[in-house]
């Protein structure tokens, strides 16, 4: 019986990727291994007879994989000249693609130059689909022109009739727009004569150092098509320990690295516990002097990767605060980005950082493409490998979602941990004793409030405040101003916002008639925020437009001429939250305010000079042409704003 319980259980730790590696005479516990495997690949497998059309190349993350097992990639064809010209240096005499004739095209005018090809394989682009996407204004799917890219992918395969396809997008496109272009792609290409095989995988399941979902489609003509068992993770079948960040970038040079990244949010860097991101700085997860409101910024922003797992998916592109950022406290080298996607060392990337990271971060990483290609050489076309392949039955269910949700408390024991260790190290200021009273001079120039001296095109204001444990009061006047009140706003807080802030409304009171004054009582009150809340700003604390608001606000105004106005009466609709964080088309929108098309466009753009954010196809082209969206309550733009620099 003893006998048999260990034969079980040697059995039960084994796995295919085990007799790989025998059988190669690799390891997987060294740094840069994918690069082993793949070159191992390549002595080990002689199949260049199958003839393979790559479409929407990019940086060659499918080609290389394809390459290495032994496929031939006929051509490759991709419309960034940027993307080609790495192609191209890739294609020389002894490199990745040798031989391999690069296509600078847009899909929709290519034909191919042959008339038979084996296999295709390619991932038309998916921002539409994607979360960046969403975050803009809703998945758009199929209402973009990307979103509909697969139809040219559809033609090819019409066309060429190879063996069969390989089809890589994000996983969102399965529940984008209530499945109706999930539906539309598998109807086309089983329209083409083709039965389609799926899963959506995370890569770091097959030996990458980095969690990333997408959507893998296998398009056979005849036959069935199984997706192979997990190399890495708790589903593979000898549960194998993922390929840490810390192993992958292990070697490469960082000599002229600089520690740090610049900006007002870049300091906030070091504190971070490895594998968390800006939500440490928040009051869900225990900050004492929370900065940011939850699910207020990408999960991405100021995201330190954890050494000791495979990182967050690596994006394509970002702004300065885009993780993952190495657990030292600096931005990532590209060459340890080139790891991080499994990227061979020798594999060339063409252009600057920028255009590299791009490159990368919409590639397929190497070394999952390279366990698809093995199977689909072992499945479709019969090609012997040196080691066998053991596919997971139709009916498997990975387990990467449910680890995924499983993070939360991961995260929140991570925060606690570090938020005690920095307490007795005394890293948190006690918030200041603020006056309950007083006055300031305050100065605007279109919307943007002077921190130093006057200047002669500015605005002056005289703030009063008077702050208690009841009510937040502002007001706002011109020096020397003898009206009366004009108008005044009411933030009756929620619950939640009332424990933050510790009071139970804001009142904010205008005896000025101008329309920077609105402004004026916004900036002042976020600068208080600043100072009493340690909110960065009026988001933080009333949070992002996708979610629900929770505090009531409410405009009134004491004087008749300002409610006649149109100007002072989007103002009021637009607090109140009327129309507000959801794209309308005009017709929508200007009935909703009652006004006629052309004076909402009038209204609207005098709105965004004086700092509120108005997007439109023209600001976010994700949008619909003639469609506005309205994302918050209150300006939110100030002089750091990429949208203050936009036109409607």
């Amino acid at each position: 019986m003893k006998q048999s319980s260990l034969f079980k259980e040697n059995e039960k730790n084994h796995s295919w990727f085990c007799d790989a590696i025998d059988t190669l005479r690799f390891s997987d516990d060294k740094q840069s291994w994918p690069d082993v495997f793949g070159e191992k690949l390549r002595t080990s497998i002689k199949s260049s007879s199958i003839k393979t059309l790559s479409l929407f190349s990019g940086g060659g993350g499918l080609d290389i994989a394809f390459s290495d097992a032994g496929f031939n990639i006929v051509e490759c064809v991709e419309i960034e000249d940027r993307f080609v010209k790495t192609l191209e240096e890739n294609a020389k005499s002894n490199g990745k693609l040798n031989h391999t004739k690069i296509t600078c095209i847009d899909i929709r005018e290519y034909e191919p130059s042959f008339n038979e090809i084996d296999f295709i394989i390619g991932g038309p682009p998916c921002q539409t689909f994607s979360a960046a996407g969403a975050r803009a204004a809703g998945v758009k799917g199929l209402d973009d022109k990307r979103g509909t890219l697969f139809e040219e992918y559809v033609r090819l395969v019409k066309q060429l009739k190879p063996k069969g396809f390989l089809f890589e997008n994000v996983y969102r496109i399965v529940g984008a727009q209530g499945g109706k272009p999930w539906e539309l792609i598998q109807e086309a290409f089983q329209a083409a004569g083709y039965k389609l095989h799926w899963r959506i995988i995370d890569a770091a399941d097959y030996g990458v150092p980095q969690h990333r979902e997408r959507l893998i489609i296998v398009g056979v003509q005849e036959g069935e098509f199984l997706f192979p068992y997990p190399t890495h993770g708790p589903d593979s079948q000898d549960n194998r320990p993922f390929y840490s960040a810390e192993l992958a970038v292990k070697g490469v040079d960082i000599s002229s690295c600089k520690i740090g990244i610049n900006g007002r949010h870049g300091h906030l860097l070091n504190a971070i516990p490895p594998g968390l991101n800006y939500s440490f700085y928040t009051e869900k997860l225990g900050h004492p002097n929370p900065i940011f409101g939850w699910r207020s910024k990408f999960s991405d922003y100021l995201y330190k990767a954890d050494p000791k797992t495979p990182v967050r998916t690596i994006k394509a592109q970002g702004g300065q605060y885009t993780g993952p950022f190495s657990w030292n406290n600096r931005p990532f080298t590209l060459e340890e980005i080139k790891r991080l996607q499994t990227f061979p060392d020798n594999y060339r990337l063409i252009g600057n950082r920028q255009v590299a990271v791009m490159q990368l971060g919409n590639s397929v990483p190497p070394q999952a493409g390279r366990i698809l290609a093995l199977a689909v050489l072992d499945q479709l076309f019969n090609v012997g490998l040196p080691f066998p392949i053991q596919y997971m039955p139709k009916n498997l269910v990975l387990s990467f979602r449910k680890r995924k949700s499983s993070l939360t408390k991961i995260y929140a024991k991570k925060a606690k941990d570090a938020i005690a260790i920095q307490t007795i190290e005394g890293h948190f200021e006690t918030k200041p004793n603020a006056p309950s009273k007083g006055k300031e001079k305050q100065y605007l120039v279109n919307g943007i409030e002077l921190l130093s001296e006057k200047q002669s095109d500015c605005t002056e204001y005289d703030i009063t405040f008077n702050i208690s444990t009841d009510v937040w009061s502002f007001t706002v006047k011109e020096p020397e101003e003898k009206n009366k009140k004009q108008y005044f706003i009411d933030i009756l807080l929620s619950k939640s916002h009332s424990l933050i802030l510790n009071t139970k409304k804001i009142k904010l009171i205008s005896f000025s008639k101008k329309p920077s004054s609105l402004v004026s009582l916004w900036k002042y009150l976020e600068k208080t925020l600043k100072k009493l809340a340690h909110k960065d700003d009026l988001i933080q604390l009333f949070g992002y437009y996708q979610y629900r608001q929770r505090s009531n606000f409410i405009f009134a105004f004491n004087n008749n001429t300002l409610e006649d106005s149109t100007y002072w009466n989007m103002a009021k609709n637009i607090t109140e939250g009327l129309a507000v964080g959801m794209p309308l088309h005009i017709n929508e929108i200007s009935d909703i305010f009652q006004l006629e098309n052309n004076l909402f466009k009038n209204s609207i753009k005098d709105l965004k000079a004086i700092g509120y954010e108005i997007r439109n196809h023209n600001t976010n082209p994700q949008l619909d042409v003639d469609c506005y969206l309205i994302p918050y309550q209150f300006p939110t733009l100030n002089e750091r704003s990429l949208q203050r620099l936009t036109s409607l």
